[in-house]
């Protein structure tokens, strides 16, 4: 770094994204995007609210906050509108967390947690999962600090029930919970019908999976009023205008035809479990994923050697340099011809 840089984060680990390709084409398995795109209307809705870029936005998103409690079934008050979820998780890490709460979270899960922590400064701890990759509640039990967990899990594709995560809204009760929900719709329970009954508990979730929007970054937080006003004080003191005039319109109409993204969802769910049964059939172990991706694992293609060998065929899956889940990758589902191609190239690694 640069004389320059400022000291306080000369050794801040930034957070690694997936690879976005800008030259050859591949087909992109790597970033748990959608393979489908937004919703009808969304390109409408974008392309109206253009002509009054001119406007700054309305920072409390009041008509899309509404449009979302309405489908939620909660009010409105119970959410805050943010800069997809990674938005939403950040403020969560500002307001609950300093010296005496520090954060917590699992030492397998989604790679943005410690760079919060230490980009705010914040004393964190992670807590090891079991060795079948799964969360142990009371591997949490006498540790203080607000606690994030990400349900399902990534990158394990594990899910905890929602009485277990009830039941650690109750064992916790002088700490926060922020459960991370970028993945439930694929085969998780929602913690937010809970938020009513508990004034610990921060529900985050996103519209980049499920809704076709990663590319647009859009997500909120649900909670109890209090909470939520806790957020915004974060939000008005760092990015009043946080969700752009295009963001807005693009989750209305997102919402408006929310049948189309659960019927997408649906079909991910049926191309997930075929690619499942492919990649079994030719000896990988995997988790059981709720997610819109699988944790996977072969013998004769551990971690970085599998996903060098897809590269080659035009194929990007993801692969974490830790020392748990090295042997491991990631592999999104994407249209079920994309996974076909994905399944006839590793049948062509395994018979080289």
């Amino acid at each position: 770094m640069s004389p320059y840089f400022s000291q306080r984060y000369q050794d801040l680990k930034a957070y690694t994204p997936g690879e976005q390709p800008k030259q050859r084409k591949y087909i992109k398995l790597n970033t748990n995007e959608s393979p489908f795109p937004p919703a009808p209307g969304v390109r409408e809705k974008v392309a109206e609210e253009v002509q009054r870029l001119n406007l700054y936005s309305d920072p409390e998103s009041s008509l899309l906050r509404q449009k979302l409690a309405e489908r939620l079934g909660i009010g409105a008050e119970n959410l805050i509108m943010t800069n997809g979820s990674d938005e939403a998780l950040n403020y969560a890490f500002m307001a609950f967390c300093d010296e005496e709460r520090p954060a917590v979270f699992p030492d397998i899960t989604y790679g943005f947690y410690p760079v919060f922590a230490r980009i705010n400064r914040l004393p964190f701890r992670e807590i090891p999962l079991t060795a079948d990759f799964r969360i142990d509640p009371r591997d949490y039990d006498g540790i203080p600090g607000t606690l994030f967990l990400a349900n399902p899990n990534a990158p394990t594709g594990l899910a905890l029930d929602l009485d277990v995560i009830e039941d650690l809204l109750l064992r916790r009760k002088e700490h926060i919970l922020v459960v991370d929900e970028a993945y439930v719709d694929f085969g998780g329970e929602s913690a937010v019908k809970l938020i009513d009954r508990y004034e610990n508990l921060i529900v985050t979730r996103t519209f980049s999976k499920s809704r076709s929007l990663a590319g647009l970054r859009l997500g909120f937080a649900a909670a109890a009023p209090e909470r939520i006003q806790e957020m915004k004080t974060m939000q008005y003191s760092t990015n009043p205008y946080n969700v752009d005039r295009l963001a807005q319109a693009a989750g209305i109409a997102c919402l408006e035809a929310d049948e189309y993204n659960l019927e997408n969802v649906k079909k991910v769910c049926e191309t997930r479990s075929w690619t499942r049964a492919r990649l079994e059939e030719m000896g990988f172990e995997m988790t059981d994923s709720r997610t819109n991706f699988l944790f996977v694992r072969h013998p004769a293609f551990p971690g970085s050697r599998l996903r060098d060998a897809l590269r080659e065929k035009g194929i990007l899956i993801r692969w974490f340099d830790q020392e748990r889940i090295r042997d491991w990758s990631r592999i999104t589902i994407g249209a079920q011809e994309e996974m076909e191609t994905l399944v006839h190239a590793v049948q062509q690694l395994l018979e080289e």
